[in-house]
This record gives structure tokens, C-alpha cells and sequence, in this order.
């Protein structure tokens, strides 16, 4: 065993998966041998569910029948509904709401009480009531906290449509319906992240699928993993506001200590390939909505950080402006990541429980030994 600690287990090797390959320097992804630029491109968010959940591309009948046992699924049991309207009375934080009623579906859900958690048919029954429904729950949410009442599912819309139209009360266009359905792919899974790590870990425990999820949901919460998106659109509109050429209005930033978020990836050492493919489709949306400002102002602060700083967008920079031209809340982009990354970490989990060790690291002990009790009446 090694001595040496690794903090953040950065370059830590803790488990062999089929399900994503990353390059982090030639700037590859895929996932079970398919390129993510081919998944974008060719396949449906449903097709990549079902690749990540059973290890290979459906068929037409089995695409067909999987998306239609997703649709089916999307419905909320009305006492959901109602937490999920007191939450947003509650004036809570999305993250934290989705992480609620994620744990809340268990109680509805007819696997939830199975014996065996590991069971993989019991899983994929829970697994596909869980993504087909966080959806659901997140329009459901945005609605109520802004005094509408939500809209109910339709079966005959994709999962990207549907969420669109629920949203907004209006079925999408094309445009928007097929880039939000790129977007879920392109976040459906990747690799050992932080979120991922941890529902594996709640997993290895033999807790259950709606645990392992909650997990990931908290951990995707945090500012460091799944907040960038929104950081990236709240700067945006910060430079919108103050009516400074972005270049000037990011020189300023960096001057000031300021860090100026969407660049740099744990992972990547070249440009992430989700950030290509999502800006393209950025651009495709501006002009779809004449409305260039907020890709414009993307495109000059990747050129100008490209050449001060020498680094380079992670998907988190397109993916702000791309959801904002969809009319999505700034505080909604990470519940959807986890909406998409959803796909990814049940397939995770089924994986760790398919061979299962329970993760449990060691911590090097740095504290004082030793000492003598005190009784209380001399502390």
C-alpha cells in the first residue's frame, strides 16, 4: 500500500468500467465505444439511456418500446406534487428541492421495498421511474415557485421535448428541442466525477438506487462540480449589464482577483469536446432567434482567455448561453445536468453493483497521540 496521499484522489485509479473513455488529451470522449461527436449527432437522449443502462445501441422495436415505457412513467403522484409545491413556497434552492423529491420517489416507487437492491430488473424499473420523473419534478417546481400551476406530461413528446413543454406551456420547435436533446446527451455521463464517485460509493454499501441518486444529486450541488454553468451566465449577463466590451470587461475581472468561470477541466488539457459541439449549436440558436449577444459575448471571452491564459472552455461555457436562448432559469441549469447526468449514474451504480467491494479509503493520520485524560473540573 502507498504512502502517498493524493488529495482529491487526482490520477487515482479506483475501479475498470465499460461505460465512458476520456482523453483528456486529445480532447476525446465516448461512451461504450461510440464518439461523443457521433452520440450528438446521430442518437436520441432515450437511445443513449439505453446504451449506458444495457451496454449496447437498441434496436428500433426496443427504442420504441424503451421510450415509450419511459413516457409512460413521467406522471407524479399528486402527494409529490404537493411537497413539491411546498418547497417552492418554501422559497428553497432547486438543487436542494431535487434532492428532496428524489429521495421522496421511493416512497412511491413499487421496487423501492425489493430485497435484493442489487436485483438489475428491479433497478431498471427504478432507474427509468427515477429519470423519467425528475423532469417532471423540475417543471413542476419552476411553475409553482413562479404562481403557475404545472403541466402535465404528454407521452407522445421525446424527454427533451416534453421538459421543454412543460416548462414553458408550448410545444418546442425543432431547433430548440433537438439541441436541448444534444445537451442531455452530451451530459449523460463522464467518467469517475465527482458526482458519479459518489453515488458508486453509496452503492457499495448496498444502500439503494434512490440513496445512490440523492448522493449524486448533493454532491453535483456544489459550486466546484455542477454550479459552473451558472456562474458562466450570471458573468455573461453581468457584462451585458455593464455595457463594456467583453474583452475590457474581462481584463477588468482578472485585474481585480476576479475568476472568470466555464475554463479549465480536471480532465482535459485541450479543449473539452462538449464545449465544440454546444457552442456550434449556440450559434445555430442565435441566429434560429436573431439574437446573437449572448454567443458573441462567449466567442470573445474564449479568445481572449485563449490568448492571456492559455486555457480553453469546458462544456459548462456553451452550455450557458444555450440553455439561457431556451428560456430555462439561470438556477435551473444544474438540476439540469442532473436531469441528463441521471442516465450516467445509475449506470454507474448498476455497474458497481454487478461486482461489487465496498470503497472505503484511509486518511493519514496527522493529529497529536498520547494524551492524558484531564478529569472535567481541570479542563
Amino acid at each position: 500500500m502507498s504512502d502517498d496521499v493524493q488529495r482529491g484522489l487526482e490520477g487515482v485509479l479506483v475501479a475498470e468500467s465499460n461505460l465512458s473513455y476520456i482523453d483528456g488529451d486529445a480532447g476525446k470522449l465516448g461512451y461504450l465505444g461510440y464518439s461523443i461527436e457521433d452520440l450528438a449527432r446521430e442518437a436520441s437522449y432515450e437511445e443513449v439511456v439505453y446504451l449506458l443502462w444495457h451496454g449496447r445501441l437498441p434496436d428500433a422495436g426496443e427504442l420504441e418500446d424503451f421510450s415509450a415505457w419511459m413516457a409512460g412513467t413521467r406522471a407524479l403522484d399528486d402527494e409529490i406534487l404537493t411537497e413539491i409545491r411546498q418547497l417552492a413556497a418554501a422559497d428553497e434552492v432547486p438543487m436542494a428541492a431535487l434532492r428532496t423529491i428524489v429521495s421522496a420517489l421511493s416512497a412511491y416507487d413499487e421496487d423501492a421495498g425489493h430485497e435484493d437492491v442489487t436485483d438489475l430488473d428491479a433497478n431498471l424499473r427504478k432507474a427509468c421511474r427515477i429519470t423519467a420523473k425528475i423532469p417532471t419534478a423540475l417543471a413542476a417546481f419552476e411553475r409553482f415557485r413562479n404562481d403557475r400551476e404545472p403541466v402535465p406530461p404528454r407521452e407522445d413528446l421525446s424527454h427533451a421535448a416534453n421538459f421543454l413543454y412543460m416548462l414553458n406551456d408550448e410545444v418546442p420547435d425543432d431547433v430548440p428541442a433537438e439541441t436541448f436533446d444534444m445537451a442531455l446527451v452530451l451530459h449523460a455521463d463522464h467518467g469517475l466525477n465527482a458526482s458519479t464517485f459518489s453515488a458508486m460509493v453509496t452503492a457499495s454499501t448496498l444502500s439503494d438506487l434512490h440513496s445512490a441518486v440523492t448522493s449524486a444529486v448533493g454532491t453535483l450541488a456544489g459550486s466546484l462540480h455542477g454550479g459552473a454553468n451558472a456562474n458562466v451566465m450570471r458573468m455573461l449577463k453581468e457584462v451585458d449589464d455593464s455595457d463594456t466590451d467583453p474583452r475590457t470587461w474581462v481584463e477588468q475581472a482578472l485585474d481585480e482577483g476576479r475568476r472568470v468561470p466555464g475554463f479549465g477541466h480536471r480532465v482535459y488539457n485541450v479543449k473539452d469536446p462538449r464545449a465544440e459541439i454546444l457552442g456550434t449549436k449556440s450559434k445555430e440558436l442565435a441566429e434560429t432567434a436573431g439574437e446573437a449577444r449572448w454567443y458573441d459575448y462567449s466567442t470573445t471571452i474564449e479568445a481572449y482567455i485563449a490568448d492571456e491564459k492559455g486555457l480553453v472552455p469546458n462544456v459548462d461555457f456553451y452550455s450557458a448561453s444555450t440553455y439561457y436562448q431556451m428560456g430555462i432559469p439561470v438556477d435551473a441549469y444544474t438540476p439540469i445536468f442532473a436531469m441528463s447526468r441521471v442516465a450516467g449514474w445509475i449506470a454507474h451504480v448498476l455497474e458497481q453493483y454487478e461486482d461489487n467491494r465496498l470503497i472505503r479509503p484511509r486518511a493519514r493520520y496527522v493529529g497529536e497521540t498520547d494524551h492524558p485524560f484531564p478529569p472535567l473540573e481541570e479542563r
